[in-house]
């Protein structure tokens, strides 16, 4: 049972990916997607950085007596993936403005509808 409770972190990861995923695929609203990518990519910055955690490992500085360091990697890939995350949503958000702006809807399902109206009310 201490094994368990010892990695809340990866039972916190496993939470919050189902949460996002489920967020990604039951909901039709753009917005709301958006929201669900962030949560997924928050479960996973969390997970890289508690695979970046050695226990009773220093930061990788040299100093005498320590043998032990922590790798730093993980912790600058998750930068890294922060600034990439961030220029997701802003990308996904502009996209989502220019689809109620074009269709005057930001729900998926009344887009398609929208679409496929469209494309069979002209010929080919």
């Amino acid at each position: 049972m201490s094994m368990i409770l010892g990695l809340y972190n990866y039972w916190i990861v496993i939470v919050l990916m189902m949460i996002g995923f489920y967020i990604i695929i039951a909901h039709g609203h753009l917005i709301k997607k958006i929201v669900g990518l962030n949560i997924f990519q928050t479960s996973v910055f969390i997970f890289y950085i508690s695979l970046g955690k050695v226990e009773g490992g220093t930061a990788p500085i040299w100093q005498e007596g320590i043998l032990l360091y922590s790798n730093p990697l993980p912790h600058v890939l998750i930068l890294t993936a922060i600034v990439v995350g961030i220029a997701t949503t802003a990308l996904g958000l502009a996209l989502t403005i220019r689809l109620k702006e074009a269709y005057g809807t930001i729900d998926e399902d009344e887009i398609q509808a929208m679409d496929n109206q469209d494309k069979e009310s002209k010929p080919c």
